[in-house]
């Protein structure tokens, strides 16, 4: 499904097809990411520029890549049913430490306008219970997070 909407971006604006796996746990993650983010109905240059962070020095994603990327990764937030799609093809992907990482990353998207509103929080605890991530650990990153960036609201 996730190859079919990257054709279909690639298709829209006449780019070459980017090299997006339909097994690319990348484009799941990325997509989780977006799901944050657009919680509040928004997409903002704020979480945009979060996001393409996160793609390039946490997944090791090209620049140039990466903003296809968060397009194909808006495109299947869109069409998603549930999270499920997107955290089991990342369960068989991440070990248990790159699953926190992703978890930290979430909440990072989450704190992008400088506080976690409870959808975003809902969102990330929903995403941690389905990629098996400990309640007490979900709920440590999130106050390590908390302190390092402070939450203004």
């Amino acid at each position: 499904m996730l190859q079919s909407i990257t054709d279909f971006i690639s298709g829209i604006s006449g780019d070459t097809p980017k090299p997006f796996d339909d097994n690319d746990y990348r484009l799941s993650a990325a997509a989780l990411l977006v799901h944050v983010a657009a919680s509040d109905d928004s997409f903002d240059d704020a979480e945009r520029s979060v996001l393409h962070d996160a793609l390039t020095q946490r997944f090791e994603i090209d620049a140039d890549d990466a903003n296809a990327f968060i397009d194909a990764a808006v495109a299947a937030d869109r069409e998603a049913v549930d999270l499920y799609q997107f955290t089991s093809m990342i369960n068989r992907a991440l070990d248990d430490e790159g699953k926190k990482k992703l978890v930290e990353v979430l909440f990072l998207m989450g704190y992008a306008d400088g506080k976690l509103t409870e959808f975003e929080d809902n969102i990330v605890w929903r995403a941690s219970e389905l990629l098996h991530v400990a309640s007490q650990d979900r709920v440590e990153i999130r106050r390590r997070i908390r302190t390092t960036i402070g939450d203004r609201g």
